[in-house]
């Protein structure tokens, strides 16, 4: 952990920098350690002068709004970076949409059926913001990222953008070729001309079929596991007899198997160990080895 009279030798900035800052409170589990150093930029400018001032091997993870990701209970090493409003513009140019990287999913979809653009309803069912989506390839309801995806602005750890085209980014089912350091500032996507009417229909049974099959209103993280080739993760959790599983205060959703639930007083570690659980169930019943879609971030250990 970083001493508070360590934070002298930061780069000065125009954005929030905090030292040894609580992260439980950003993330949608509820829980986590500390970070060493928690971020929230002003601008792509401000970002810049922080990153190339920074040393070079202090560790950076961009954040969300916590969406699909597990952040343990001892912290993480380096620089968290957390994006606000000055990251979430939308803007129409014809048929492409140009959104900043800490956009909301949801935002985004509204703002395209708005323009008479369809193809990114299915962005009405993903939790997150865009930054995230691209890098995991989020999809959900038939699409992906990687279907509507033109090209990303990204900054590496020394404070350049890049311009990174959709082939670039060597797409797969939920992964992109993104470096873990590359930080992703803004997208631009494409739309297909199409009527207002009809879009909101199909956001609007997105929608519902979230409503009705996920725990919208718990402490979460969203779905869980990878679908395997060929299955469901869900349906091969239930026939592992994992519905309704506890460890700590984690549960697995009655409601939705690919979900972990912190029913209150759960730690990120009782999370991890039930995923973990989950995971040898499903081995032993059906010899598939599920791979976990929240990613899992931090230090091992017990929280300090």
């Amino acid at each position: 952990m970083m001493a508070a009279a360590q934070m002298n030798d930061l780069p000065v900035v125009r954005g929030k920098c905090e030292v040894n800052a609580s992260l439980c409170k950003l993330t949608w589990f509820r829980v986590g350690g500390q970070a060493d150093i928690l971020f929230t930029p002003e601008d792509r400018d401000d970002l810049s002068e922080f990153l190339h001032h920074i040393p070079a091997d202090l560790a950076i993870m961009p954040l969300g709004v916590g969406s699909n990701v597990l952040i343990r209970d001892s912290g993480i090493d380096g620089a968290v970076i957390r994006f606000g409003k000055k990251f979430s513009d939308i803007t129409i140019e014809g048929n492409e949409i140009i959104a900043g990287a800490g956009a909301p999913d949801i935002a985004v979809a509204g703002a395209a059926r708005d323009a008479h653009l369809a193809g990114l309803e299915f962005l009405r069912g993903i939790p997150g913001t865009l930054g995230g989506a691209v890098k995991m390839n989020a999809g959900a309801y038939g699409a992906e990222m990687s279907d509507i995806l033109i090209s990303a602005d990204v900054m590496d750890r020394r404070g350049v953008v890049h311009i990174i085209k959709r082939d670039d980014l060597q797409f797969s089912y939920r992964h992109s070729a993104l470096p873990d350091d590359m930080i992703c500032l803004s997208v631009r996507l494409k739309g297909t001309p199409g009527v207002k009417g009809e879009i909101a229909q199909r956001m609007q049974a997105i929608a519902d079929a979230r409503e009705e099959s996920q725990p919208l209103r718990t402490r979460t993280g969203g779905s869980t596991f990878k679908n395997p080739d060929g299955d469901k993760a869900w349906s091969l959790i239930d026939g592992a007899g994992c519905r309704g599983l506890r460890v700590g205060g984690a549960m697995v959703s009655e409601k939705h198997c690919n979900f972990l639930i912190n029913t209150g007083d759960a730690t990120a570690n009782d999370i991890e160990e039930l995923g973990e659980e989950i995971r040898r169930r499903v081995m032993n019943n059906s010899g598939v080895d599920l791979k976990w879609e929240i990613r899992i971030v931090g230090r091992k250990g017990e929280q300090p």
